[in-house]
């Protein structure tokens, strides 16, 4: 027969209770101004890079100063082109004066049909498709317009509601360098905000989108006044404002890079932290968070 086991010690305390696991709920992240506004903007971006992609291709070559043609070569810090055999070309483009090999995305590219083309983006990277300049130029011009006042509807939000200060500005707390250096450090670990820490924007992803709204998007507006000989014609300063109407395209060009950059890193973060949840949020408003994570 066994041995009994000790009976318990009725005056011992009881074990703790288990936490209670926080319970998830669904909260409002975005409202419908930010989710209209924010929709608007990407789709105007993506056909202002897409048509002026073809744009540049009409000239490809970005000088800095006010003149600009084949013949000012000095003033060229960007060139694209394709050099022969012909047969098998190969696409370069230049800058300030080191030349890349691109062949098959810049310079040269194959067309829908398997044949060679000499432009300076891909069909798939242009809108529309193939070179048609005063396609490109018509739904270049009516998207500017689109961003123009689809940003100041998202301004004038922001000022009204608060959120600017709220959501965008980085304050003097998320400015101070140990709190920098921590965001960056979770980033590059890819510990993203969860609970009710994901219901506010940190101080990388403030100073992104203070960049992008607050200057990026200013600047390709500016010169891309600058640009347009009637607007010159009534405001002489815009193209002084920038050294040139050249010097402008150039602004103009990297401007519209940087926007292109912060898309496709805002599109792998979107990924990376769970394209569902974040998606999800920027089409109904809401998202689900746990309660104390």
């Amino acid at each position: 027969m066994s041995e009994a086991s000790p009976s318990a010690d009725p005056s011992a305390p009881a074990p703790p209770a288990a936490a209670p696991r926080p319970m998830a709920r669904r909260v409002l992240r975005h409202r419908l101004m930010v989710r209209l506004t924010h929709w608007t903007n990407a789709l105007a971006i993506i056909i202002l890079l897409m048509t002026g992609l073809n744009i540049f291709g009409a000239h490809p070559r970005l000088y800095w100063g006010n003149a600009g043609s084949v013949d000012q070569r000095e003033r060229v810090w960007l060139e694209t082109g394709a050099s022969p055999p012909w047969r098998n070309p190969n696409g370069w483009i230049e800058i300030a004066g080191t030349r890349f090999d691109t062949t098959g995305v810049i310079g040269v590219s194959r067309t829908p049909t398997g044949g060679i083309n000499f432009v300076a983006f891909p069909h798939w990277a242009t809108l529309p498709a193939m070179r048609d300049l005063a396609t490109a130029r018509t739904w270049h011009f009516f998207a500017a317009w689109v961003l123009i006042l689809n940003g100041l509807a998202w301004l004038l939000h922001g000022f009204i509601s608060g959120r600017l200060w709220r959501e965008i500005l980085p304050s003097r707390r998320q400015l101070a360098p140990a709190h920098l250096w921590h965001d960056i450090v979770e980033h590059a670990k890819l510990n993203f905000p969860k609970g009710e820490a994901a219901l506010s924007y940190e101080v990388l992803q403030r100073l992104a989108y203070a960049g992008v709204a607050l200057v990026l998007i200013p600047i390709v507006i500016l010169t891309g006044l600058a640009m347009s000989p009637g607007m010159d014609a009534a405001w002489p300063f815009l193209d002084q404002l920038w050294g040139g109407r050249q010097s402008a395209r150039s602004a103009h060009f990297l401007a519209m890079s940087g926007i292109a950059g912060f898309l496709v890193l805002h599109l792998v973060l979107v990924v990376l932290s769970g394209p569902i949840r974040q998606i999800g949020a920027m089409i109904t408003g809401r998202m689900t968070i746990a309660g104390d994570k």
